[in-house]
């Protein structure tokens, strides 16, 4: 079957709506998965160069990579919006409507991403202070990376749109190729721009800004002209629907807020951190790296259910997406598992590549045994929240998300305060993605026997 999935790629559309399941749902999240897989070789890579300026460049970039990470909340908005009406549009049989939400989604996508760029260029250094770095060196190479960096939000939240108007149609191949040469160009540019034109940390910022404006430069000439686009005559030149820009925002807020606040929490939580000095931040960061391996592969499949989700509540085909969420949760919950085991069997060996202090290498281990814990909770939440977004009802895994991680800073703050220290705070995140899990899965469960159990 796997096979034929890949066989079956080289298709110019997909329907969801008929035929095996699984099938379908790898159809669209192998490539997803590739994009992610690409995505965390490059962070690694990224983060294993840095480490050879030393541990400040390593923390300097991790504090200002908090920033880039809460413009994922504001990416959100032209994204799921794109994604989530595309999908159910095209369920629907409508591709008109379906190619008005997707400009629509591009539009949200350029403005918000152009004040983004802007606001995290003029007060870069006001941003960076939050985090109290005692280092002062450190504060002042984040604050110009962070800079840099931004500038890389408006092409990075257009092209995201636009992969989103291409995933919702089920085709994620396009978006795949395309991050791929992005990702390339950012993993060759890194090293010569750090090392051979010694700009230091300052190279792996103007790398990352070349890689996104390119990636949205083949974003935008494959909507309008690659020959398996998702619509044949798109433009951006018509007059803006109020309608689907509003319903983009009802749907696409919550997920958007529920990111906001998760990378806030994170960042408070990160100042606490930043309380035990440079080496727990250096642990921190590349421990989150290390940790992508569930949430940005698992996170590709769950983009793959939501669309898959979508299409089939705009046709009204019940069964499937009932049978959907059996296969999701027990494919997640497996996958989840798999890396449980990896980060805390290997979870030194894995620093070690980033880092040779003995200090890190003891903290990084311990991190990595405490966070295997919640990976299958983590997972078992993806699952449960690309159901509800795929059916529209967004709110939900929203609330779930934002009660659950506002626990984690309390928690992590009063348990640092304890005689674990440092380790407190771990434990305090892997709590409140356990009560994540188990929260969404028990909603998803009640709010599934409401969807009609027959087609029609």
């Amino acid at each position: 079957m796997f096979w034929g999935t890949l066989l079956t790629m080289g298709k110019k559309s997909f329907d969801l709506t008929q035929g095996p399941i699984l099938n379908r749902l790898l159809l669209v999240a192998i490539p997803i998965m590739g994009t992610q897989i690409m995505q965390m070789t490059y962070n690694l890579t990224d983060m294993f160069w840095l480490g050879w300026l030393g541990g400040g460049a390593l923390a300097a970039s991790g504090a200002a990579g908090m920033y880039l990470w809460l413009a994922m909340a504001f990416m959100m908005l032209g994204r799921m919006g794109a994604e989530i009406g595309v999908s159910q549009r095209l369920g629907a049989g409508d591709r008109e409507a379906a190619e008005s939400f997707s400009r629509s989604a591009i539009l949200i996508a350029a403005i918000v991403g152009a004040a983004y760029a802007l606001a995290t260029y003029l007060f870069s250094d006001q941003l960076i202070a939050f985090f109290a770095i005692r280092e002062r060196e450190v504060a002042f190479d984040a604050a110009r990376f962070l800079s840099i960096a931004g500038l890389g939000s408006l092409p990075l939240f257009v092209a995201s749109a636009i992969g989103g108007a291409f995933t919702g149609s089920c085709n994620s191949r396009i978006p795949f190729f395309i991050s791929s040469i992005g990702i390339v160009l950012n993993i060759l540019l890194a090293p010569l721009l750090i090392f051979i034109f010694k700009f230091g940390i300052i190279g792996a910022a103007i790398a990352t800004v070349i890689a996104q404006s390119t990636v949205c430069i083949l974003s935008v000439l494959a909507i309008y002209f690659h020959k398996e686009r998702p619509f044949i005559k798109f433009t951006m030149l018509i007059k803006p629907d109020v309608k689907k820009i509003s319903q983009i925002l009802v749907w696409s807020t919550p997920i958007s807020v529920e990111s906001f606040l998760f990378t806030l929490l994170t960042m408070a939580i990160s100042r606490f951190i930043a309380s035990f000095g440079v080496n727990a931040l250096v642990v921190s960061r590349i421990g989150t790296q290390i940790e992508s391996l569930t949430w940005l592969i698992g996170g590709g499949f769950a983009s793959a259910v939501t669309s898959f989700t979508g299409q089939n509540f705009g046709a009204r085909k019940w069964s499937r997406i009932h049978k959907c969420f059996r296969i999701s949760v027990a494919a997640m919950s497996v996958w989840g598992l798999l890396v449980s085991i990896v980060i805390f069997a290997f979870g030194r060996n894995m620093f070690y590549i980033f880092q040779r202090e003995p200090e890190i290498l003891d903290m990084g281990a311990e991190y990595m045994r405490i966070l295997a814990f919640c990976q299958v909770a983590m997972c078992l939440e993806g699952a449960g929240a690309s159901i509800f977004r795929g059916v529209g009802e967004t709110v939900k895994p929203s609330v779930v998300s934002v009660v659950c991680n506002a626990l984690r800073v309390p928690l992590a703050y009063f348990l640092s305060r304890t005689a674990l220290g440092l380790t407190g705070i771990w434990i305090g995140v892997t709590a409140g993605a356990c009560l994540r899990g188990v929260w969404m899965i028990i909603w998803i469960l009640i709010r599934k026997r409401r969807l009609p159990a027959a087609d029609g």
